[in-house]
């Protein structure tokens, strides 16, 4: 089924006129508005679905470059390519709030500008929705796939930046000069039932089964054989599964 649309955050924002009029005229002009969704198109820029009360309308066709945090040209006045850093993977996208990291202190390194500072808003990430149509995006790809941080930025517009443009800062567990990463692109698809001895569970009909191994090796599983006393930290406490159960 395909997806192509996610919900935002209903946040309120200034247009660029000159957006609304196919860039024919209103340059130096903004309308007030309200964000509503964001459209997802392999291989386009994202595009803002967004609410303008003077006008009781509605305007899907925004990029990030169209929108200020007020109603003045920003400096510097950043390009679309300086905004968001790639396009968009695939036509499914979810839009998630990621709490733990919403109220820190952000940078982004962009390609022309610098550094610029903002604070986080929401992220948008793609995926293949449709299991029965062909992948022919990078959106599930370990080494390809890229998350849309959508951001603030205190020079007055709005960004989208993968998390290896960003660097975040918390006041509280972040240290005063944080090592500089040296981290490499993830290229392994990470995976649990493959590439190991076959589990051969076909046959097993037990609430607490066992795999074959186990099976082989006449392990008992949830019936009060199994050695597993923990021992926490060198005290006194134990978790005995030997013991024999109440009542």
């Amino acid at each position: 089924m395909a997806c192509l649309i996610a919900n935002l955050p209903s946040y309120e924002v200034w247009v660029r006129k000159e957006y609304l009029t196919d860039h024919k005229s209103g340059h130096g002009e903004f309308v007030k508005g309200v964000w509503v969704a964001a459209k997802s198109i392999p291989g386009r820029a994202f595009y803002f679905e967004t609410y303008l009360p003077e006008y009781a309308a509605m305007f899907d066709k925004l990029p990030i470059s169209a929108f200020t945090t007020d109603p003045e040209t920003p400096k510097p006045d950043m390009t679309l390519h300086n905004l968001q850093f790639w396009n968009c993977m695939d036509y499914g996208v979810v839009a998630v709030q990621k709490q733990f990291i919403g109220s820190m202190h952000y940078e982004v390194l962009t390609r022309d500008y610098g550094t610029q500072t903002g604070t986080y808003i929401c992220t948008l990430d793609n995926y293949h929705q449709d299991v029965d149509a062909i992948d022919y995006s990078t959106s599930e790809q370990p080494a390809e796939h890229k998350s849309h941080n959508l951001l603030e930025l205190d020079n007055g517009q709005f960004c989208l930046y993968p998390n290896n443009r960003m660097r975040i800062y918390d006041n509280s567990i972040t240290p005063e000069t944080p090592k500089n990463p040296d981290f490499k692109v993830s290229t392994v698809y990470y995976q649990v039932e493959n590439g190991h001895d076959r589990d051969g569970l076909g046959s097993e009909e037990n609430y607490f089964w066992k795999t074959a191994k186990e099976r082989s090796d006449n392990i008992e599983v949830g019936a009060g054989g199994t050695d597993m006393n923990a021992d926490f930290y060198g005290g006194d406490f134990k978790i005995d599964l030997n013991e024999p159960e109440l009542g």
